[in-house]
């Protein structure tokens, strides 16, 4: 599919795009806060910086768009028909620097899990996850 805007609009557009209070990371906080866990945001202290950060239990969250962090067999991890090398770089890199930032974390001691944006289409299991992976006796498990 071709694009429809012209490239200073495309740019202009993609500019826009945020990396904080996506639609998926407001749904994972609303489950959090349901549940009944407090968090902080944005741990700018923290290697990558994590979207939800569980100081009480030394763990972190990340919510990950598929198409931007190449969701392994997801179809929202498609790649553009454009440009393809540009874009195979870029997400080379994003998947990388996450790799690297999961690794950082782990090593200071903290528990990582990634929600992916496909993932809270079924919130209930979402809400599961989330709540297996907080709970006391999980603490000291692992979680991908």
């Amino acid at each position: 599919m071709t694009d429809t805007v012209d490239r200073e609009k495309r740019s202009e557009i993609m500019s826009r795009v945020g990396s904080r209070d996506t639609k998926p990371e407001l749904v994972v906080r609303r489950i959090a806060h349901g549940l009944g866990f407090r968090y902080r945001l944005h741990g700018k202290d923290l290697p990558g910086c994590p979207d939800i950060v569980f100081p009480r239990y030394r763990s972190v969250i990340f919510v990950h768009g598929c198409f931007w962090h190449r969701h392994p067999s997801c179809k929202y991890a498609s790649t553009p028909k454009t440009r393809v090398e540009y874009w195979e770089n870029k997400f080379r890199g994003n998947v990388a620097r996450d790799a690297r930032n999961e690794s950082l974390l782990r090593d200071l001691g903290w528990r990582v899990m990634v929600i992916w944006e496909c993932e809270i289409k079924d919130r209930k299991a979402v809400a599961e996850r989330i709540s297996w992976y907080l709970r006391p006796q999980h603490l000291g498990e692992t979680e991908g």
